[in-house]
């Protein structure tokens, strides 16, 4: 019944117009509702969201949590959810259509392949929000804060723009600090217990999704780093 419900969620994703698929890494083209194939790198604005507002990207959404609240707390900023599941995918796409929030797009593909649908520049600001920690030694080159990532994001993402991470991951959190202060990273905000104090070091840290829920019963701390990447770092 599981997959036969997961099934059905993928066919109706592909009559959602506010889902963007690709699953071809060579490729810059996004299917779009009813199969429509479409080039969005320079056109999110003028095409999808219809107004010149700045752009916030949410990598690895999940449900979208994040990306939804954003959407309803800045009407005047637009926002895309970036993550390969389907089902959740589907999930944070039809709330955002049953509640007619139409500054919130979702993108089903890999992270890795994003430079392909944004183009230089067109992002203004990046959330990561409980992104897998890749635990294994083997793994760590698959951590959304790695430098294969970070300068991933250098690609579409403004010089001067913001990156969030948040994060219940002791072993992440670390990692993401020490690759941010090799790289020469300008880093903003480091907090190893948001809650710690009656006020959040971010305001939009309230908002919670169901994973931090999950945490927070488990007694875990939540942390969080507010950086800027250095566009130096990395080149040949």
């Amino acid at each position: 019944m599981a997959r036969r419900n997961k099934l059905m969620k993928f066919t109706e994703l592909l009559t959602f117009p506010n889902v963007f698929e690709n699953f071809e890494p060579q490729s810059k083209q996004l299917v779009l509702q009813f199969g429509k194939h479409v080039n969005m790198q320079n056109a999110w604005k003028k095409s999808f969201f219809k107004n010149d507002n700045p752009i916030t990207v949410e990598m690895a959404c999940g449900r979208g949590e994040y990306s939804l609240a954003l959407a309803e707390r800045y009407p005047k900023k637009n926002f895309i959810g970036v993550d390969i599941k389907g089902a959740r995918i589907w999930k944070g796409a039809k709330a955002a259509l049953d509640s007619e929030l139409n500054n919130v797009a979702f993108l089903r593909t890999k992270i890795e392949f994003c430079p392909n649908f944004f183009a230089p520049e067109e992002i203004d600001e990046i959330w990561i929000t409980f992104p897998d920690p890749f635990l294994k030694t083997s793994k760590f080159n698959r951590r959304l804060s790695s430098p294969n990532y970070l300068n991933s994001y250098k690609q579409y993402l403004k010089p001067n723009g913001t990156i969030h991470l948040k994060t219940d991951s002791d072993e992440l959190y670390e990692h993401s600090l020490e690759v941010l202060k090799e790289e020469k990273h300008s880093i903003i905000i480091d907090n190893d217990n948001i809650y710690s104090n009656e006020e959040l070091p971010h305001p939009d840290l309230d908002i919670k999704t169901y994973y931090e829920y999950q945490h927070l019963k488990n007694q875990k701390t939540i942390k969080y780093l507010q950086f800027k990447l250095n566009y130096l770092s990395g080149e040949e």
